[in-house]
């Protein structure tokens, strides 16, 4: 099952610490839960955050979100923060997850969407293309993917 943080009120502390364990830094937990509380009751149909569930557990996340610090402030809305656990692996989670994504954003109107990684092979399995690269806020070179949503 995948759920919308807003509609899992009760998970939240849990999905903070799931986030920032996958994606975060020592310094930086704060950031995430600033990010969260403030995409949770919002009427604006971005930043969005989700998980997938399984058997109560969060399995995996993903988000939707305005920008993914990211230099191309013209592009969005980008799917971030994909995270399917270890042992989860290989059993069509991450696919699941990011068809959700793509839905989700075709029901908030949106005809693309985006993401940056610098895996190889992963994305394009899952009907996404590569667009250009871009730069990370500390510099770092990434590459920028696309996909439509319909």
């Amino acid at each position: 099952m995948i759920v919308e943080l807003g509609q899992r009120p009760e998970l939240f502390e849990d999905a903070v610490e799931f986030f920032w364990d996958k994606f975060g830094t020592r310094d930086n937990a704060l950031f995430y839960r600033d990010c969260m509380e403030h995409s949770v009751g919002i009427k604006q149909p971005l930043p969005r955050f989700y998980l997938a569930l399984e058997g109560g557990a969060i399995a995996g996340c993903y988000a939707l979100l305005l920008n993914d610090l990211i230099s191309r402030q013209d592009l969005y809305p980008w799917l971030a923060c994909l995270f399917v656990a270890p042992e989860l692996r290989g059993r069509g989670l991450g696919a699941k997850l990011l068809a959700h994504g793509a839905a989700e954003c075709r029901a908030k109107g949106f005809a693309s969407v985006y993401l940056c990684t610098d895996l190889e092979g992963y994305y394009e399995k899952h009907g996404w293309e590569f667009m250009t690269h871009a730069y990370m806020t500390w510099g770092a070179e990434t590459k920028v993917y696309t996909r439509t949503t319909r």
